[in-house]
């Protein structure tokens, strides 16, 4: 239950209007307590430190800050539109969420509301001098907050919506979605890779969409109310339909089935959040993107392949399986369907491409060599694989090179252990 209170909160900050409102709510506390602090004052005070300016003040903060807030959506909304033109649509889901612009543009928001309110405020005539002077610094704070925002605004410009920029959050939501798998390699629950017990009932929901969430602590209150076990069939980012089973219930039914289903988030498109492949699809995406001949940029793929390196890496590290929810079981995600999701793709695009060619088999290389026992096996398939679709295409002392760094991965390829995340 308190995934699905964090996932709302979360949603709800990532929310523009919300921070507004928290500015709208500043500004009717701030003429309330402008009432209630300003008799305590000091009789004359509001008058000689020039509280009355405070009109002119919020009049400049309302217009400019209306101007400001109609320029900046503009702008992000041509970052949206570049970024999916230029990088691949599913980037836009993490630009939308990005901190520094939804920040920026709600203190624009939240500022013009709390004026427009100071200015109503102070048209009512219900405020003397001293309260005048309370509205007066409370509004100097809010202009310190919005330049803070306009110089974080002018800096974030610079990269917003470039190409490097995308990647880089691409990158950063596939690494902190692989990282929380890799603590929890089955969500938080037991291990299952196999098919459920024959005695459980198959649980259903009538979607059509993706997985997004799976929130495993409802899953673990209805199991320890019904004294079951629940084996998940759909991990987030699995495609499901009707009368697909999301899931097996080893024990009583409950009286309303839709119980358990209700602990899967499902939408029309997947979610970077709990969903490792997908952002390693992402980026190979992009790859393929840059590949293509109307773009014929290799050196994004290149730059790909080593950031496919460096959220691999870590899954040779060791750690601890963190089970927290133990009625649940769950399938793990494996690495021959990680490492299918990043090089295929860049290997087929970029099969005549030979700096592309002989990144991704130095790539492989480095797996191999990181871990071989874990990378060494799949690394040589997928270098093979890669051999294949090139040597058509290149050039006798191209393949040459090729075949050197290819030899030097078979010489790592050894009986891979299995290894779930």
């Amino acid at each position: 239950m308190f995934s699905k209170w964090r996932l709302f909160l979360k949603e709800l900050f990532e929310q523009l209007w919300f921070v507004a409102v928290l500015y709208a709510a500043l500004a009717l506390l701030t003429n309330g307590a402008a009432i209630v602090i300003g008799p305590l004052l000091p009789a004359g005070l509001g008058a000689s430190l020039g509280a009355g300016s405070v009109s002119a003040v919020l009049t400049i903060l309302a217009s400019s800050m209306l101007s400001v807030v109609t320029f900046s959506l503009g702008i992000m909304v041509s970052a949206f539109a570049g970024a999916a033109a230029a990088v691949t649509p599913r980037v836009t889901a993490l630009l939308k969420t990005d901190r520094t612009t939804q920040r920026v543009l709600a203190i624009f928001l939240g500022s013009f509301l709390y004026s427009l309110i100071g200015i109503i405020s102070l048209n009512t005539g219900l405020l003397t001098d001293n309260d005048r002077f309370v509205l007066f610094v409370v509004t100097i704070l809010v202009v310190a907050i919005v330049v803070i925002a306009i110089l974080r605004w002018i800096a974030h410009l610079t990269v917003f919506g470039l190409m490097s920029n995308s990647i880089e959050k691409v990158e950063t939501a596939t690494k902190r979605a692989l990282t929380n798998r890799i603590d929890a390699p089955y969500l938080g629950g037991h291990g299952h890779n196999g098919p459920p017990p024959p005695d459980a009932h198959p649980i259903t929901q009538d979607k059509i969409g993706y997985v997004r969430y799976v929130h495993m602590d409802w899953l673990q209150d209805v199991a320890e109310g019904l004294g079951c076990q629940i084996y998940l069939a759909a991990l987030p980012g699995a495609f499901v339909y009707p009368n697909a089973p999301i899931a097996y219930l080893l024990g009583d039914l409950p009286e309303d089935e839709t119980k358990i289903a209700r602990a899967f988030s499902i939408g029309a498109t997947r979610s970077f959040e709990q969903d490792p492949r997908f952002g390693l699809a992402v980026l190979s995406e992009i790859a393929e993107r840059a590949l293509s001949p109307a773009v014929n940029d290799p050196g994004t793929a290149i730059d790909i392949l080593t950031r496919a390196v460096r959220l691999l890496a870590p899954l040779a590290d060791p750690h601890e399986v963190d089970l927290r929810y133990p009625n649940v079981w769950a399938p793990a995600l494996t690495l021959a369907d990680m490492m299918e999701d990043v090089f295929p793709p860049i290997a087929r695009d970029g099969a005549a491409i030979f700096a592309v060619q002989i990144r991704l088999q130095k790539s492989l290389l480095a797996l191999a060599n990181i871990a071989p026992p874990l990378f060494g096996k799949l690394a040589h398939t997928h270098s093979a694989q890669a051999m294949e679709r090139c040597l058509p295409k290149l050039l006798p002392h191209e393949i040459a090179a090729l075949n050197a760094v290819s030899t030097d991965i078979a010489s790592h390829s050894q009986p891979n252990r299995p290894r779930h995340v």
